[in-house]
């Protein structure tokens, strides 16, 4: 009879080597039991087969809801945007924030009130801009915009502004297209009314730009942007190989047709008063520029021309005559005016009637900030009114940061 003490039935498997049981087992013995059975309730787990204990995590784990969750068919209830707290809400503070309450306000929608919007949007501040009843900014009459980076091949100013806003608004940002009448900036929250709306803020950025000052003629507005301008340094390109007019008497005209020197054949420099209200320097420079002309007692009473520019009607205020002469382009440098009525009582003004800023984007009011050409009278350029507005949102958002109303979300590495 042959031996089979080593053959193994149909129903058993041969023992396996030591380093194939490892390899079928790499867990080297060890068991987890997730029952809780007989052994959750306190009772010392029995041995695996392989001689090692299984880990007891105890009781099953209950996944229904907790003891006080509402019943399910209860209705939910809306959250509501937590109230300031802390020293800033005050007692006075009203409800729970809601469509007029924010943790910044942005007063303006040019460069540097939407891009302040951009980045306290990003910072999860909730800010609503208040962007005036012709929202946009300076830009919004400017045609192209070769300057700003970005764009190599030059934008519109209004197209440009349009995509400042949809940025703005794609990351939050509520912008309601009215101006601001009147604000309150005594206690906090700060209060600002537009068009019999109340608006209450933890902080605010104050960024009302600056208009240009213009001649008030009807053909005037009628040519903006079509050779009639306001800005040398954005517009002055353009006017290469042309015979164009400044229109001023202070150091921006002087300073403006000396630059646009650079560019047109000839500048005629007009002037309605015999003497200049710009420093003497800049006078002497002019009339030393043998492309400048310079024109005194002489008025504009109209800008000749359908599509553009072609021509000017000009005044000799001692005669009180008039007549035309050929013209390609009117910059107009008659001054700005400071968009800060609805301030001066809250806030530092200049002689000049500029917001007076300290600290960068500070006002002397803790959580009021300032941005662009409201308080910049030397640059007065749309990216350096953006620089501003951004320096202006990471200033109120690290404000409100150690006020102990939200935390920093914006890295500052420089």
């Amino acid at each position: 009879m042959a031996d089979d003490s080593n053959q193994s039935t149909p129903l058993e498997k041969p023992p396996a080597a030591p380093d194939q049981a490892a390899a079928a087992d790499p867990f080297g013995g060890l068991t987890i039991d997730f029952g809780g059975g007989a052994n959750g309730a306190g009772e010392a787990p029995a041995p695996a087969a392989n001689g090692s204990s299984p880990i007891d995590f105890g009781a099953p784990i209950a996944f229904g809801p907790p003891a006080n969750a509402p019943p399910a068919d209860a209705p939910l209830s809306t959250p509501m945007r937590p109230k300031t707290g802390g020293p800033v809400g005050g007692p006075d503070d009203g409800a729970e924030r809601d469509e007029h309450r924010t943790k910044v306000l942005i007063i303006g929608s040019g460069p540097s009130g939407l891009t302040a919007a951009i980045y306290a949007a990003r910072a999860n501040l909730e800010p609503i801009v208040l962007a005036g009843a012709v929202p946009g900014g300076q830009l919004m009459i400017t045609s192209d915009v070769e300057n700003y980076p970005g764009f190599p091949d030059g934008i519109l100013g209004p197209e440009l502004m349009g995509k400042f806003r949809e940025q703005a608004e794609r990351f939050g940002t509520r912008i309601v297209d009215v101006d601001a009448d009147r604000v309150d900036f005594s206690q906090r929250p700060f209060r600002v009314w537009a068009r019999g709306t109340e608006y209450r803020a933890d902080s605010v950025i104050v960024a009302t730009g600056a208009s240009a000052l213009w001649l008030g003629l009807e053909s005037e507005t009628r040519l903006r942007g079509r050779g009639v301008s306001a800005c040398a340094t954005c517009d002055g390109f353009f006017f290469k190989g042309k015979e164009i007019a400044v229109v001023g008497g202070g150091d921006t005209a002087l300073e403006e047709a000396t630059y646009l020197t650079r560019f047109a054949t000839k500048v005629h420099l007009l002037h309605r008063r015999e003497s200049f209200r710009a420093s003497k320097i800049m006078v002497d420079r002019a009339i030393a520029n043998p492309k400048i002309e310079i024109h005194t007692n002489t008025a504009v009473d109209e800008v000749l021309g359908g599509a553009k520019v072609e021509g000017l009607r000009i005044r000799d205020m001692v005669s009180d005559t008039t007549r035309e002469v050929p013209m390609e382009g009117l910059f107009i440098a008659i001054g700005y005016r400071p968009n800060t009525e609805i301030f001066k009582e809250q806030l530092e003004v200049d002689d000049k009637g500029y917001l007076v800023v300290h600290d960068e984007t500070g006002s002397k009011i803790d959580g009021v900030f300032i941005a662009g050409d409201v308080h910049d009278h030397r640059y007065r350029q749309a990216v350096t009114a953006a620089a501003d507005g951004c320096k202006a949102a990471i200033d109120a958002e690290r404000w409100l940061e150690s006020e102990g109303i939200s935390e920093a979300a914006t890295a500052t590495a420089w």
